[in-house]
Parts: structure tokens; sequence; C-alpha cells
């Protein structure tokens, strides 16, 4: 099949993919553009994965003070070398990051990082919850679980959908554009600050 230069084009500008990447999801696909942005999405987060495990030790503090100067993040976004730390793709990561972090005030990067305590109090409510609906005790359990898993997607940086794209995971978003750079990038650790609230 071939495919119009036009078509290519596009599809660059919408996915920032190389010429023979574009191409090649266009022949893939029979020329169907959104299909063509999904498979390289898909594409991207593959290779993304295969790159796991690598060492992460450049990258930015990226600072985004929200209009109004009432509430601000700083966010440490990492990836393999100083020179994918300094492009344009790598740098607006880190701002829609710290936006993100700004707008949803996550409490983690990682579900792994949010203490024990922390979820077994939340399990502990939503039991308390369930209980009080009168629910049978044979599903009390698995809704408890439900819950604590739509309570990781609003508290988890990395689980908690894009504010941007809301069809795709903050994690997904990463691992596109990791596979767009060819480089592992993690986010490292970050600190939101609201006027007036509690230390």
């Amino acid at each position: 099949m071939t495919v119009s230069a036009s078509d290519v084009k596009k599809l660059r500008e919408i996915t920032g993919a190389g010429i023979m990447d574009c191409k090649s999801a266009l022949v893939e696909t029979k020329g169907d553009i959104a299909k063509a942005v999904d498979y390289l999405r898909k594409k991207g987060i593959a290779s993304a994965k295969k790159r796991e495990g690598r060492e992460v030790k450049e990258g930015v503090i990226m600072a985004y003070v929200h209009p109004g100067s009432r509430l601000g993040v700083l966010v440490e976004l990492n990836c393999e070398t100083d020179f994918v730390a300094k492009t344009d793709d790598f740098q607006k990561l880190a701002k829609d990051i710290a936006m993100q972090i700004a707008a949803t005030n996550p409490i983690a990067v990682l579900r792994e990082e949010i203490p024990q305590n922390i979820v077994e109090k939340e399990r502990e409510i939503y039991r308390t919850q369930v209980k009080n609906e009168k629910k049978p005790d044979a599903v009390i359990e698995k809704i408890v679980q439900g819950k604590i898993e739509k309570y990781y997607q609003e508290v988890v940086l990395t689980e908690q959908n894009f504010v941007k794209d809301p069809n795709r995971l903050v994690r997904e978003y990463l691992m596109e554009v990791s596979g767009k750079l060819g480089e592992r990038i993690s986010i490292r650790r970050f600190v939101r600050f609201q006027l007036g609230e509690e230390l």
C-alpha cells in the first residue's frame, strides 16, 4: 500500500514520531490515521518497557506556580542522559507532570510509596461503609478492594488519568515519551505547596 506524504506529515504533527515510523504505522493500519496514532502509542509503550531497570541519574527539577501564586509544585523527573533532559519533549513532559500534580494533589508517585497504615485506614473506612449498606458478607471484601483500587487511581500520580488527555494514564504518557526519546524516564519525587495549608 502507498501512503501519501501529507498523511505522513499529519501523523508526524500529531505524534512527533519519526517519518519512517509514521510511514510504517500508516502502512500497518491501511492509512487510518486514528489507528496509526494508537499503533505508535503502543509501540512507544512497548519499547519503554524494555528500558525498565536502566539507571536514571540525569534530568530536571521543574517548578510550576499556578496563576495567582497560591499554589506551587517542584517535581524531579529523571532520564538516562543530559542530552535527553534538555530536549523540548522532556521539558514539556516535566511541565505537564508538575501541572498534573498542581491540579490533582496526589500523595505518592507509586502505590508502593503510600504508607501501609494509611491504606489500612482507608480499607477500614470502606469496610464500615459497605457493612452499613447491608451488603452480604461474601461480597464485602471484593467491594472494599474495588474501592481501594479507585483510591489508588485518585492519589497515586502514575495511576491518575492525565488531565490534558483523560483517556490515558500519567504512566502511559510517561512511557510514550520514553519510547519516543529512547530512554527510561521516571518521576523521582515531588512536593506541592498551597498557601495556608497545614504543615
